[in-house]
């Protein structure tokens, strides 16, 4: 480890731990890729390396735009997560009028056109670590870090993923044991986004600590580290797995009606099981699990929402073969479950999704937009609905792969 002020910080972390570190697919020692990995293609990569390592559970330590991945990964398995620390980050990096503390959209462009224009000469150093930004030796360690962790490019596609990202709706979802730490003075993240994710992280632990820098390892780490370790070498409390966080997928057959009268019952029982033979395969071939079937439908779950709307555009290719349509509808939420099958608010509010989509359309709810920013699936907004039996006016979104 050349940077001298990172090195102690890690070792005094794995003085209590065993410490695995990774790097973001196509940064660092990790090698380069056509496109920046998504949130969920990163839960894939942390759950990779840490089979790799034989890891069955592990603390999560989400650092800064870490954070966000850390929190929905904690939620998506956390049979994995034997607990979760959040360090100076955020659940949303831009501005809005429900989230106003935060960055307005036009400061995070300026940062990430300075950024491409500058990396490669400490700019991270002056901006993330200003008690040192007059320290002519560390911003050179850390622009030397910035040359060979990433192309000017990269930093800049990196901050617009990061501006575009959101898992404040993740937070309620999460039940595992937390620890929020926030340094009162970062500048680029306001201590209020730490007190957001606290409120709304059932249990959460929040230690707000002094200090103007955003790289943790940077100023006082000792104060942060001390958190750290006692929250990681205490006792925890256990929680049983019951609830995860989800993808539902709802697919129904546009008209089956129509279809079985002009087929016959015969006919139709065949074609049927060519119908579900389709859907069934790519449901395997997208990671899915099948919940159940009802008719002319099929309800099945992702732990990734990308994959989920890749099978929905898949699935709708598929049968144009058998001259049908369908129609399918997304959301991600919190499900409980029952044995092999899956219920609450999250599945219903799935079913009412799909029941609102036309034929051959693909709909999600904001929350599944929010999560696969950088994905490259298009969205055209389709407006606020009212769901049947659900409360509030909610957005959705037509989804093409």
């Amino acid at each position: 480890m050349e940077e001298p002020s990172l090195a102690p910080f890690l070792e005094r972390m794995a003085s209590f731990s065993r410490l695995i570190i990774l790097d973001r697919r196509g940064t660092g020692l990790s090698d380069p890729v056509e496109n920046l990995p998504t949130l969920e293609e990163r839960m894939d990569d942390v759950r990779a390396v840490m089979d790799a390592a034989g890891s069955k559970r592990a603390f999560l330590f989400g650092a800064s735009e870490g954070g966000p991945l850390c929190a929905l990964f904690a939620a998506t398995y956390p049979e994995r997560a034997a607990g979760l620390i959040l360090g100076n980050t955020s659940a949303r990096w831009t501005r809005t009028e429900d989230y106003p503390w935060a960055p307005p959209q036009e400061s995070m462009e300026t940062l990430r056109q300075q950024c491409q224009k500058e990396w490669g000469t400490g700019v991270s150093a002056r901006n993330w670590a200003p008690s040192r930004a007059a320290d002519e030796a560390f911003v050179r360690s850390w622009a030397r870090f910035e040359r060979r962790a990433v192309s000017p490019s990269g930093v800049a596609k990196i901050l617009a993923m990061v501006a575009d990202t959101d898992v404040r709706h993740v937070l309620p979802l999460i039940n595992v044991p937390t620890l929020v730490i926030q340094r009162t003075g970062d500048w680029g993240n306001p201590v209020e986004g730490a007190r957001y994710i606290a409120q709304h992280i059932t249990g959460a632990r929040l230690v707000e600590v002094p200090g103007i820098d955003h790289y943790m390892w940077v100023g006082d780490s000792d104060a942060i580290l001390d958190e750290v370790e006692r929250f990681v070498t205490g006792t925890l409390h256990t929680v049983e797995v019951d609830r995860i966080l989800a993808t539902v997928l709802f697919v129904d057959m546009v008209d089956s009606t129509r279809h079985l009268v002009k087929k016959g019952d015969r006919v139709w029982r065949e074609f049927l099981e060519r119908f579900f033979g389709v859907l069934r395969g790519e449901i395997n071939r997208f990671r899915g699990r099948e919940i159940d079937t009802s008719g002319d439908g099929i309800l099945a779950t992702f732990d990734g929402p990308a994959r989920a709307i890749r099978c929905a555009c898949a699935m709708n290719t598929g049968v144009r073969s058998l001259g049908i349509e369908i129609r399918a509808g997304l959301h991600s939420g919190e499900c409980e479950l029952a044995g092999d099958s899956v219920r609450g608010i999250a599945v219903h509010i799935g079913a009412r999704v799909a029941a609102t989509a036309g034929p051959s359309e693909i709909l999600v709810s904001s929350t599944v937009k929010d999560l696969v920013a950088g994905s490259g699936i298009r969205f055209t907004d389709r407006g606020a609905h009212a769901l049947k039996g659900v409360p509030g006016e909610w957005r959705l979104f037509a989804a093409s792969a």
